[in-house]
């Protein structure tokens, strides 16, 4: 069983930095991918950033291309965005996911095995 962990959300002016933390727990935690996700009230949940486990390989929604950085840290099986610039729409509950078995690609939410509980980003204007 995998357990994440996301921490790092909170409340930030527009233009402003955060860095979101996701940890996993489990043995033998190997997964194709990990990804972040966010869901705004009275909206789907939709891709944010994805990251390939073993090769570093990235990908970006074209909402936050530019302004984002998805990392990974193996050891730590940890995996982090890095949000700058910041826009009010970026406001949502922030998940990671987990994706164990190789689908091709990381933006697939149906793919994802383990979710977060979510950690909440509000940007003010």
């Amino acid at each position: 069983q995998v357990q994440l962990v996301e921490s790092g959300g909170g409340l930030v002016q527009a233009g402003g930095s955060l860095t979101l933390s996701c940890a996993a727990s489990g043995r033998s935690f190997s997964p194709y991918a990990m990804g972040w996700f966010r869901q705004a009230p009275g909206k789907e949940r939709e891709f944010v950033a994805g990251i390939s486990w073993h090769v570093g390989t990235t990908q970006y929604a074209d909402s936050v291309k530019g302004r984002f950085t998805i990392s990974r840290d193996n050891a730590k099986n940890t995996v982090y965005l890095q949000m700058s610039r910041l826009k009010p729409e970026d406001t949502a509950v922030y998940y990671c996911g987990a994706e164990i078995d190789y689908s091709g690609s990381y933006y697939n939410l149906p793919a994802y095995d383990y979710w977060g509980q979510g950690t909440q980003v509000t940007v003010s204007s």
